[in-house]
């Protein structure tokens, strides 16, 4: 029996690695050992690892490691916090593989703590770019550390081979969030609304805004902008998730807290929706706005179009129903009108996802296992590629 620990951190990431998490449980000749830390823990995010919990799994280890602080320093200090607990947890469990999923610095940080260990990482969603977050060096960092790889597309296959990893060791499987569009029982209109607040009758947009990390002290001025122009849009609502724990985080969720108070008949606003609520709300949704990766991986599978802003998700492999913009309020607002116009085209009936793969969370399993029945080597040699 070979036990797998599975390092979640945040609200997003749990629900995207909850199928393969079933499927690891499920699995014969392996063990489910759920770590579970960052925001998960925190009140202040939501205290998520409840609903970890609410679905039957058992919690192995909680690292507690964020400070109520969003500044680099606090950052910092947090992921200092999670190397020294992950260090005494990994020396006194024995752990067979870690399984990490995308760039958030709760992943690096594990990532780090299981290659001094000499655990191999299996890691999901490798090989994007993101030119605007240092998400970008953390996910690239955390694939030189790995000994298996799962991209979500062949464009992030072929990238991960460019850092020079074996071609044996890369998987192109899928985005795990279709997978769970595609197998979970959405909510009907009338139950997501009671849980929201808010009908569906006028148009409603789904919007997510995190700080663009690799910028200094932009978080303000470009929610500012992004407020403004939803001000244009009275006759719709607007759903709220908020920014997660980076650095200029609590600037934005407090311009959000504040004009959710003054426009309370047309908002209503979470810490966090779930996965299912969140899903079932995009089922209904005219449109994503922000700068979430999920406005690019998921929101093409409702066949709605999607507003990024600015830089933060520069570099993805994107559906021809996103619609890329500046940050001010006037780019916003022509990006806005442009996706109503997607919409009365009809034409997002027709549009692929690129992240679309059946059997993602078998797959990975399959190579999961493949990989630790053969002898374990965590030695790497570099796959130098031919320049022409």
């Amino acid at each position: 029996m070979k036990n797998i620990g599975v390092v979640t951190g945040t609200r997003a990431e749990y629900g995207l690695l909850r199928p393969l998490i079933k499927k690891i449980d499920a699995a014969g000749g392996l063990n489910l050992t759920l770590i579970v830390t960052g925001m998960h823990l925190s009140p202040e995010f939501g205290l998520t690892y409840r609903e970890i919990e609410a679905d039957g799994f058992k919690i192995d280890k909680r690292i507690e490691m964020l400070l109520s602080s969003d500044t680099p320093g606090g950052v910092l200090k947090s992921m200092g916090l999670e190397l020294i607990a992950f260090a005494d947890y990994l020396a006194e469990k024995n752990i067979d593989m870690i399984v990490l999923l995308g760039d958030r610095y709760e992943s690096f940080v594990a990532a780090a703590a299981a290659l001094f260990f000499g655990i191999p990482i299996a890691h999901i969603h490798g090989g994007e770019s993101t030119e605007g977050a240092v998400d970008e060096a953390l996910r690239h960092s955390i694939t030189k550390m790995s000994a298996i790889h799962f991209a979500a597309t062949e464009v992030y296959r072929r990238r991960i081979i460019q850092l020079g990893e074996q071609t044996d060791s890369v998987y192109n499987v899928g985005a795990l969030g279709i997978e769970n569009i595609k197998e979970m029982p959405l909510l009907d209109k009338k139950a997501i609304e009671s849980f929201i607040g808010l009908t569906f009758e006028t148009p409603v947009f789904m919007v997510t805004y995190h700080p663009v990390t690799m910028e200094k002290f932009t978080a303000q001025k470009q929610m500012e902008d992004l407020l403004s122009a939803l001000d244009h849009y009275q006759d719709c609502k607007i759903i709220f998730t908020k920014a997660n724990s980076d650095v200029g985080g609590r600037i934005i969720n407090q311009l959000i807290d504040n004009y959710a108070a003054s426009h309370a008949d047309r908002c209503a606003v979470f810490v966090s929706m779930g996965q299912l609520r969140y899903f079932s709300a995009l089922n209904y949704c005219s449109m994503v706005i922000g700068n979430s990766s999920s406005g690019i991986i998921e929101a093409p599978s409702f066949h709605i179009p999607t507003v990024n802003i600015g830089d933060r998700q520069k570099g993805r492999v994107c559906a021809k129903s996103v619609i890329h913009c500046g940050t001010d309020t006037k780019d916003i607002i022509e990006a806005i009108q442009n996706a109503f116009g997607l919409i009365r085209s009809e034409c997002l009936k027709h549009v692929d996802n690129p992240y679309e793969k059946k059997g993602t969370s078998d797959e990975m399993v399959f190579y999961i296992e493949k990989y630790l029945n053969n002898k374990v080597n965590t030695k790497k040699k570099f796959n130098d590629i031919t320049f022409c």
